[in-house]
């Protein structure tokens, strides 16, 4: 089947048994709702409340911003190809979707140590934190993460485009995600596999080294600190962002930097499912329920 003949591509859903159809739906329709709400409510608290006006939030409106595109990049064809027939994406949509999701993925993950980044300065450097994270600083990390992950998802997306045919258009997936798409192609793609891995390993070392220098020397300053209640203060300031962390590069590293032949087709399924799915839901009940200052963020706008 040659490149040009490909119109459409088939995703096969999460799971093909009639009785799972609604209990399913009805999971992901309130998980997904929860995001959208969770994400754009975090969005637009934060930018109405005066307080909250800092770096930290400004990276944190961000994350959420993200979250929300890539679930919504996959929540609504997943949940609509849960009771229909027609199971169809065009090969155009299927490109759109590779794209956006690897996207928003990999802006992800530098966001994460753009943050671990900002926790330092706020926990090490007290009082040049406001000087050294200006609007100017933050706006070029945060536009330099949404950058260099557009690019790296571009490169992908040209791979992938040259790819001269498959021998499925049936994909075993709920949305085209990377690996299921590539192991369709009849053709030779070691060299997209490859670089695949190579830029999640790239990636992953490159962010998770920052994360782990910057959280090193706030160990060691939380150690200096003489009050105990500073100590578990500054602790609390960053267990969300440490949870946040570990859920989701620990998700990454699972599924993209394991063996091809590791796991089973419906374990994937589930792993990408708990990262694009479940995590921003999650993300949402650590920075709210564990964050002070968003919780106070809807009282003291109403009291404005």
């Amino acid at each position: 089947m040659k490149l040009s003949t490909v119109t459409q591509f088939i995703l096969l859903g999460l799971s093909d048994v009639p009785e799972l159809r609604v209990p399913l739906f009805l999971v992901f329709l309130l998980i997904y709702g929860v995001t959208v709400l969770g994400k754009l409510g975090m969005v637009a608290l934060i930018q109405l409340s005066c307080h909250l006006h800092t770096p930290m939030y400004f990276f944190l409106s961000h994350l959420s911003f993200v979250d929300f595109c890539y679930s919504s990049v996959i929540g609504p064809k997943m949940l609509a190809n849960i009771f229909t027939k027609d199971k169809a994406i065009s090969f155009p949509a299927c490109m759109v979707q590779f794209y956006l999701f690897c996207t928003c993925v990999i802006t992800e993950i530098f966001l994460l140590a753009v943050m671990a980044y900002d926790h330092f300065v706020a926990i090490c450097n007290p009082l040049l934190y406001m000087v050294i994270m200006s609007q100017k600083l933050c706006a070029e990390l945060v536009s330099g993460c949404y950058l260099l992950a557009s690019v790296c998802a571009l490169v992908h997306l040209c791979l992938t485009l040259e790819i001269p045919g498959y021998k499925s258009y049936v994909i075993n997936h709920f949305f085209c995600d990377p690996p299921p798409l590539l192991s369709l192609a009849c053709s030779f793609v070691t060299v997209n596999k490859l670089l695949l891995f190579i830029m999640v390993k790239f990636s992953e070392v490159i962010t998770i080294t920052i994360i782990l220098t910057s959280y090193l020397f706030i160990l060691i300053t939380i150690l200096k600190m003489r009050s105990a209640e500073g100590r578990c203060k500054t602790f609390c300031t960053c267990a969300s962002h440490l949870t946040a962390i570990i859920v989701f590069h620990g998700t990454i590293l699972f599924f993209y930097c394991q063996p091809s032949s590791g796991t089973s087709l419906d374990i994937d399924k589930v792993t990408t499912v708990f990262y694009t799915m479940v995590i921003p839901v999650l993300n949402s009940l650590i920075y709210s329920l564990r964050n002070k200052d968003v919780n106070e963020a809807p009282q003291k706008s109403s009291q404005l």
